[in-house]
């Protein structure tokens, strides 16, 4: 008889269809529950954001399950960066802002100014970064008060995300007392940890979605409402506003100064003192000791002068600086270091120069720093 039609053993359909109803089994079943896990401090902090405007320190994450319990697998998010658009219309293009704060004091009018910008705030995400001491304890106190506030309050008031980091390197100078910041001998080690600071809340804030970045110091209590969509009108790459101090003369009468000397155009005294440099060694601005006669931005400054004027600079101040967020995904950030002989934000601009941006200032349009006096 032909192997082909030869009768086949009945104990090979029942083994087959033991096999089929196995499969069948395993497909259909929904599979039990994973044992419960105990979140960790750690997985805590880590926990998925919920909204696609908060930075990405955790996986994008989708809310509903399955009714068996099981979590949806979180999705795959494409971000076409090359659709990210930093325009002269940034609010006409709903571009994302990403304000960002050293905070080592908390002043009440710093975030009442931040809290008057006219941006809309459903495009403005938040990031602060406070040191590990004493004065930060108190100032990461009264910026969670003002933000609950705030996050609590009518709905076009608050902001998309809040970030808060507290620094994981101890400040090199323990007051924060305006004199003693501003030491000449203080600089150094001062700027090194800002940038450091700055860079950590940088890499850890910044979204895929984000158009632009402000930064914005804490002891900047006065701004007009419109200045992103000011500073972005000009669409430029990196641009910063003059910042003055108000105080009360001699005379008794309210006045203004230049406060930020850090924004200014390269002369060639400066480029000869740094010639003569040591590699490590850095040039500071603003300084008797240390006379660069360079062109400073705060001395071109003119009450009730076009505040659309507009001037390039070899170095920017940071206490309104707005970038587009490409410069800093290019690789321009704060340098730590000596970096031909400047740091922190001067450093900065020149990192972007060297990236092939330019960098700009308006020396008639100002914002506030606190007096402390």
């Amino acid at each position: 008889m032909p192997r082909s039609v030869r009768r086949a053993n009945p104990i090979t359909f029942v083994l087959a269809g033991l096999v089929a109803l196995g499969f069948l089994y395993f497909v259909l079943t929904p599979g039990s529950k994973p044992p419960p896990v105990v979140a960790s401090r750690q997985s805590k902090h880590n926990s998925p954001a919920t909204n696609p405007l908060s930075p990405p320190t955790a996986p994008f994450q989708k809310g509903p399950t399955k009714s068996n319990g099981q979590r949806i697998p979180p999705p795959v998010v494409h971000y076409h960066l090359n659709n990210l658009t930093a325009t002269s219309d940034p609010i006409a293009n709903q571009e994302t802002v990403l304000i960002l704060t050293p905070l080592a004091r908390f002043y009440s009018g710093y975030w009442e100014n931040l809290s008057r910008l006219s941006y809309p705030h459903h495009l403005i995400a938040l990031g602060f970064i406070i040191p590990k001491t004493k004065e930060g304890n108190a100032a990461t106190t009264a910026l969670q008060d003002a933000i609950k506030e705030t996050q609590e309050g009518p709905q076009p008031k608050r902001f998309a995300s809040i970030t808060i980091l507290r620094q994981d390197f101890d400040p090199p100078i323990q007051s924060q007392d305006e004199a003693e910041r501003h030491k000449m001998e203080n600089q150094k080690v001062r700027r090194s940890a800002m940038s450091r600071a700055r860079n950590s809340l940088l890499f850890t804030t910044i979204g895929p979605s984000t158009a632009w970045v402000l930064w914005l110091d804490a002891d900047i209590v006065e701004s007009p409402p419109s200045l992103i969509q000011d500073l972005a009108s000009h669409d430029k790459p990196v641009i910063v506003p003059n910042c003055f101090q108000r105080y009360t003369d001699d005379a008794g009468k309210a006045a203004v100064r230049p406060y930020d000397y850090n924004s200014w155009q390269d002369s060639e005294i400066a480029a000869e003192i740094a010639r003569k440099m040591s590699p490590e060694e850095i040039l500071l601005e603003g300084y008797a000791e240390m006379a660069t006669y360079r062109l400073l931005m705060a001395q071109k400054g003119e009450q009730g002068g076009d505040p659309k004027t507009i001037m390039p600079l070899d170095g920017v101040g940071g206490t309104a600086l707005l970038v587009k967020a490409e410069v800093h995904r290019d690789g321009a950030m704060f340098p730590a270091f000596a970096f031909y002989h400047l740091m922190e934000t001067e450093g900065f601009a020149k990192m972007a120069r060297r990236l092939g941006w330019s960098c700009w200032g308006l020396p008639n349009y100002f914002v506030y720093h606190y007096n402390e006096k």
